[in-house]
């Protein structure tokens, strides 16, 4: 059975078209028709309580961004850095293509696009991969250790940072390892002194 709609003149009603006589409902009828109380509701799950979702389960640690754990830090840093690092590509990219001296508008307008989405996506993506190693073993460690503090930070940090460069060589690595671990304990320190919960 096709439910289509009459003329909007004659109040926007449907009806089956192969069900003559049938009545004619419009939705504040129908709804005042339907009675859901909570005791309908157990009877129709079968159970014999309604539960609901406690959304302060688990505390929300303050601090420069609220945070109600792991993964809440895991989702929000890997968002926040990568877009932060594609932005900074775009921008970087955009300074780039601008800089060279093409002879018309069309040229130019193609290296800078070239020049954007070359240094915006490859500088986006790689802080997007640093952050989620870094959120992830900082994680993992925290729950290995029972605590969250600069330790853990500066540990993840450099692990990171050895295991995002390990294809290029142990100089190499240990360099990215120092500047992850650098960074990382700046960002904690900085967190500690300007953002802390008073």
């Amino acid at each position: 059975m096709s439910l289509t709609q009459n003329n909007p003149h004659e109040g926007g009603f449907y009806k089956a078209p192969d069900q003559p006589g049938q009545e004619q409902m419009d939705v504040t009828d129908f709804l005042g028709r339907v009675n859901l109380g909570s005791q309908q509701i157990r009877e129709l799950t079968g159970l014999g309580a309604i539960d609901y979702i406690k959304l302060d389960e688990q505390g929300v640690t303050p601090g420069a961004i609220p945070s109600r754990g792991v993964m809440d830090d895991l989702c929000y840093g890997t968002g926040t850095t990568y877009l932060t690092g594609l932005s900074f590509g775009g921008m970087w990219g955009l300074m780039e293509g601008l800089r060279g001296h093409t002879p018309n508008f069309k040229l130019r307008l193609n290296t800078v696009l070239n020049s954007v989405t070359r240094r915006g996506p490859f500088i986006g993506n790689s802080c997007g991969v640093l952050a989620l190693g870094y959120n992830g073993i900082n994680g993992i460690i925290g729950t290995m250790r029972g605590r969250q503090d600069a330790i853990n930070n500066i540990t993840s940090g450099a692990l990171i940072g050895a295991i995002f460069k390990s294809t290029a060589g142990i100089k190499t690595a240990a360099i990215a390892s120092a500047i992850c671990a650098a960074t990382a304990g700046t960002w904690t320190f900085t967190k500690y002194y300007f953002f802390r919960h008073k």
